[in-house]
């Protein structure tokens, strides 16, 4: 059968059935057989006879009988579940059984008496020892004309009955491994439900003043369990409450868990939680209480109770007697607060397992069993019926404290607590600010809100403290980042050398769980688009008013350029949507109104006197929501998928004739020594480059390693003869004919169509393969408005971020740096007199050499800054060059003494506006801190070579690649460079011709007539632009 049953299980938990009853202890000594008779009965959820199943085969079996002999065991059940249990049925050479007596399996009719099986059983019973009283579940009565018969034939027979229901429990209650691992999976489910969600949710009914009822509440926690977002990685299948959330509050409370909660609003003083989950079958409990504002006495009383429950898990240890764990706590009670004895619950808990609640194990003042270890216990206390002095309100005069937590009994020492739910009132208390602080708050805000309604001149301040106060907060965010950078390292260092992860918790997807949170930003208050990265959230005036949207709602953007307008649309999750991958049920109230999607446009064209069009605050907020969005799904997917790392396995070709395919691409590095054409494929699990030959290599190819393998097609490579000269075959004048075409003349439409053919080509690939791999597989477009000039390594090339990465493709070798293994960026030769700086990049990798960037516009040093800042990523300057290779040496060699005296931190500068003398004694700490002994200058030297790649590998390997098949003539990259200048030249042109038009059309407006006023209206609009000839 597919289902499978655990036979090593059932021959050991039978055996000690068996062990337990012939030692004849308690009510084992009266039985001289068991008879269990399960029915079916939709509405019992625990019984002592589905348990006794559950905990011998895995399963419930419904409508079968079981009767445990002496020498024998026989089960009646269908034919389906005779099939079942035939795994275990004995045979002569079965070695697994150990003992245990054989099995006898006969099958159920359905339509007929079974009155000779019923026969076979009751005979089998008179055979067992005096064969007069039989051992039963009392309590256990099923429904069913077939347990109706089989109840009949035995008493007919006029056997005594003998309730074995507490031995068998005692029996059972000892957990084995595989049990308690899986109570302790029910319990982490529990934790991570009340943390989750319930808390959560109570503490944004709180902030929002919500009137809720307590039956909604329980409600949406049993939804909860519906998610696998609050299940630890379980599959909701698996999991189920073992009884209805509990919720209390107002002055109305019974500390039991057979309530319901009611339909009272839920009160914001002490608020009562119990629940419980159920995983696999086996439960677990949990109970807190939340304090909004508790007073001293109540603060004073929940410790105590904390108190009650320390001395509680002391005394649960092996061998000790459940009455007298409970007599223990008592006497604590009577010494310290005799006045709570009559308000404390009545039993102090009780055993768990497969039933919730087991009654003959409930810790009270009678119960002579003994504890063992492996035991598995709810324990419950709490007061109630406890006054407030300081209520005025009914619902206040009154309140309840009750905590509760599954443990597990060991044999020495304290019972282990398996809910790990922090109870002291620090983490359970909520503490509302007062009226007073609020109004002064609100007087601050309204002062806030009036700024900018003056003059002129208060405009001019206030648009200066708002620059001066985005300098400010960049500062602010880099200082942030210094400190977390230093601890993240030290860390990463530290657990390289054996220590564990300190793992995060995972970050609720509520955007502000108080309005008071939201950021008093100018963007805000002037109805723009504003990306609140901290809290992962996009704030979107919607009918004038500022909407906080957190990125997890966020389905997909998309920006477009139609006319003078650019548009900004924003797609939300909402019921009925399709759902990506690792979304899940995300809509814990499905039935609420949802934002399906949100369109914004904004002019292109730049009003007189602003300094930036209108539509780069939606180009802005289009790059950084894409931003938070990928480290947002990257985050997680990483929580989700526990091993990072994935061996390769081989291509697995999909037969498929519609697989995405690109044709007619070139390959770097070359497969072989001529470069060769050849096209792209995409398969199961990978892809596949096949050249027009037909030779057929793997992405990673060669014995050498490749990082990045680029593939591309040339457009324009076949040129035209503009100018009907004779040079078909002269290809620098070819080239350079072209080149001047391009840029003096518009492009021809053979061209234009090309260009469009091979980008349509290229989209339509990436599309396909996303869609084929669900978006595992993710292509990025570089932000090219972001880029940069700059020389990664022999020529200067134009650099673009991406969402995750700072890239260049169009030269060879190409450069590629992932920004997550980015541990800092440091600026060197930022001085105003040099047109150009250079950009370290230092990798989280201490042994990996850092990347140099050099000659960088100066122009360009403020806009990678608040790129950088945009990314969170710390970044640092200065006037000089340092040798990072000793640097980083000597911070491999010493970790610990480099974070102790201050990481990091000696890239910052000592303080702004410093003179030269200051910047002088800088540098010289720099020096004196970094710079090695002179005695071990030769050492290490040769270390570096070592720790780090040699730099004339690089240099010969760059010398190959750039390297041009042509001897003669000017080479590839003097062609470029060319071409590169004369674009600049040609873009120089059309801003000149723009602003000379822009100008005409200025003075058609002004109706000005003669030079004077010519430049009289120039010098009132802006400022005057230099003309050219």
């Amino acid at each position: 059968m597919a289902v499978t049953l655990d036979k090593d299980a059932y021959y050991r938990r039978v055996k000690r059935l068996y062990s337990n009853w012939r030692k004849g202890e308690d009510e084992y000594a009266n039985v001289d057989a068991i008879v269990v008779s399960v029915g079916v009965d939709e509405e019992i959820v625990y019984a002592k006879s589905t348990a006794l199943q559950t905990w011998l085969f895995g399963y419930e079996l419904t409508d079968t009988i079981m009767v445990f002999c002496d020498d024998k065991i026989i089960f009646m059940a269908s034919k389906k579940k005779v099939e079942f249990l035939k795994q275990i049925a004995n045979t002569k050479g079965n070695e697994n059984a150990n003992g245990a007596p054989a099995i006898t399996l006969l099958i159920r009719e359905k339509n007929e008496s079974n009155k000779n099986s019923f026969d076979k059983m009751i005979e089998a019973i008179k055979e067992s020892k005096n064969g007069k009283k039989i051992g039963v579940f009392s309590k256990d009565k099923f429904p069913g004309e077939f347990m109706k018969s089989w109840n009949d034939c035995l008493n007919k027979e006029g056997f005594d009955k003998v309730d074995i229901s507490a031995v068998v429990a005692y029996t059972i209650a000892v957990k084995e491994d595989g049990e308690l691992n899986l109570m302790k999976k029910a319990a982490s489910i529990t934790s991570e439900v009340f943390n989750k969600f319930f808390k959560e949710r109570v503490m944004e009914i709180v902030d929002a003043d919500e009137k809720v009822r307590h039956s909604k509440l329980a409600e949406s926690v049993e939804k909860a369990i519906e998610e696998k977002k609050y299940l630890a990685g379980a599959d909701p299948s698996t999991v189920e409450m073992c009884y209805p959330p509990i919720i209390q509050s107002g002055g109305n409370y019974n500390l039991k868990f057979s309530v319901v909660s009611d339909k009272n609003h839920m009160h914001f003083g002490a608020i009562t939680c119990a629940m419980g989950i159920r995983f696999k079958s086996y439960c677990s409990n949990l109970v807190r209480t939340l304090m909004v504002d508790p007073s001293q006495e109540v603060q004073e009383n929940y410790n105590f109770l904390l108190q009650l429950q320390e001395e509680l898990l002391k005394e649960l240890r092996h061998g000790v007697k459940i009455c007298d764990v409970y007599n223990a706590v008592m006497d604590v009670v009577k010494k310290q607060k005799p006045e709570l004895l009559n308000k404390i619950t009545k039993n102090l808990g009780f055993g768990m397992g497969i039933e919730f609640r087991e009654g003959s194990l409930v810790i009270n003042s009678k119960n002579q069993y003994k504890l063992k270890k492996g035991m598995v216990f709810s324990i419950n206390l709490g007061f109630s019926d406890l006054t407030n002095k300081e209520g005025k309100k009914p619902e206040e005069k009154t309140y309840a404290l009750f905590i509760g937590d599954t443990v597990l009994v060991d044999e020495d020492g304290p019972a282990t607590v398996l809910t790990s739910v922090k109870k002291k009132v620090k983490n359970v208390g909520i503490f509302l600010k007062n009226e007073d602080e609020e109004e002064e708050e609100e007087e601050k805000d309204e002062a806030e809100d009036l700024l900018g309604r003056g003059s002129r001149a208060a405009l001019l301040t206030e648009r200066t403290r708002n620059e001066m106060t985005a300098e400010e907060k960049r500062r602010a965010h880099q200082k942030e980042l210094a400190a977390q950078l230093n601890e993240e390292a030290k860390r990463r260092l530290t657990e390289q050398k054996g220590e564990q992860q300190i793992q995060k918790a995972r970050k609720s997807n509520v955007s502000y769980k108080n309005p008071s949170l939201m950021p008093k930003e100018p963007h805000i208050r002037e109805m723009k688009i504003y990306i609140d990265k901290k809290y992962e959230t996009v704030i979107m005036p919607v009918f004038g008013i500022a909407t906080p949207f957190h990125i997890a709602t966020i389905k997909n953007i998309s920006m477009s350029v139609e006319g003078d307008y650019t548009y900004l649309r924003i797609n939300f999750y909402c019921p009925g949507s399709a759902l990506g991958r690792n979304e899940g049920n995300i809509f814990p109230n499905p039935e609420a109104t949802f934002v399906k999607e949100i369109t914004y446009r904004a002019s292109n064209m730049k009003a007189p006197g602003e300094q930036t069009v209108p539509a780069l605050n939606l180009q802005n907020a289009f790059r950084i929501i894409k931003e938070v969005q990928k480290r947002y799904k990257t985050r997680e997917a990483e929580e989700k998928e526990k091993e990072g790392i994935v061996k390769q396995d081989s291509l697995v070709i999909n037969l498929n004739r519609s697989n995405p395919k690109l044709k007619d691409l070139y390959i770097r590095p070359n497969i072989a020594q001529k470069r060769m054409q050849g096209s792209l494929e995409a398969h199961v699990n990978g892809f596949r480059f096949t050249s027009v030959r037909g030779d057929k290599n793997a992405i990673m190819f060669g014995k050498k390693r490749h990082t990045d393998v680029q593939f591309y097609t040339e457009v324009g490579e076949i040129t035209t003869d503009l100018g009907k000269h004779q040079h078909m075959h002269d290809r620098d004048d070819l080239y350079a004919e072209q080149v001047c075409a391009v840029q003096y003349f518009t492009c021809s439409v053979m061209e234009r169509e090309m260009r469009h053919k091979l980008k349509t080509a290229f989209k339509n690939f990436i599309e396909k393969v996303e869609a084929l791999t669900k978006e595992e597989l993710e292509f990025e477009v570089p932000f090219r408005d972001l880029g940069f000039n700059g020389a990664p390594y022999r020529s200067t090339c134009l650099l673009q971020p991406t969402s995750s990465a700072l890239v260049n493709a169009t030269e060879w070798p190409p450069f590629v740096v992932t920004l997550d293994e980015v541990e800092l960026i440091h600026f060197e030769r930022v001085q105003f007199h040099l047109k150009n700086f250079d950009m370290v990049i230092v990798y989280k990798d201490y042994s990996k050499k850092v990347t140099m960037i050099n000659a960088i516009p100066v122009a360009s040093l403020d806009p990678i800054k608040e790129w950088l800042n945009s990314c969170d990523l710390k970044y640092t300057e200065g006037v000089q060059s340092l040798n990072w290779t000793k640097i980083m040496k000597t911070i491999v060699d010493d970790p610990e003494g480099f974070f102790e005296q201050g990481g990091w931190s000696f890239l910052e500068p000592e303080g702004e506006g410093s003179d030269a003398e200051e910047g002088d004694s800088e540098s010289e700490i720099e020096d004196e801190t970094f710079n090695p002994s002179e005695d071990d200058y030769e050492e290490e030297e040769e270390d570096s070579d070592e720790d780090y790649s040699s730099e004339a590998e690089e240099s010969d390997y760059s010398k190959e690649s750039l390297g041009s098949e042509e001897e003669s003539g000017k080479d590839w990259d003097e062609l470029e460079e060319e071409a590169r200048k004369a674009d600049r030249e040609s873009r120089y042109e059309e801003e000149e011709e723009q602003s000379r038009s822009m100008s005409r059309k200025r003075k058609a407006s002004v109706h000005s007539s003669g030079r004077g006023s010519n430049r009289g209206s120039r010098h009132s609009s802006a400022p005057p632009k230099k003309k050219r000839k």
